[in-house]
């Protein structure tokens, strides 16, 4: 009689005999090919059938447009107003909290009053 490890219950329970394969080891070549998880082409919107869109405008190319231009802007700056406003309020709260970082550490380095 064969055996092997149930996956389930961790004991040895009868098996059917079968080609040699020891249970750790696998076969290389599937049996079967797996299935298409995309089997079916997805329809866009404007294919269907309504005249509504969803996906709007493209707006990949304006940007690239945008982003790409030579006029001596960093990138991260280059939308304008809140742009520049995004930069200097991030620029601001690292620079607090970095100085309020070290006021901490000093605060915390000194001994203690007896």
């Amino acid at each position: 009689m064969y055996y092997k490890i149930s996956g389930v219950t961790q004991k040895l329970v009868g098996a059917a005999p079968t080609a040699y394969a020891p249970q750790g080891l696998k076969l290389t070549v599937p049996t079967e090919a797996p299935p298409l998880i995309f089997a079916t082409p997805t329809k866009v919107v404007s294919e269907a059938a309504s005249t509504v869109e969803y996906m709007g405008i493209n707006k990949v190319p304006d940007m690239q447009k945008l982003f790409q231009r030579s006029d001596g802007i960093p990138v991260h700056l280059k939308r304008g107003l809140m742009d520049k406003m995004l930069y200097r309020t991030t620029m601001g709260l690292t620079i607090g909290g970095t100085l309020y970082c070290l006021m901490a550490l000093y605060i915390a380095a000194q001994p203690a009053n007896k």
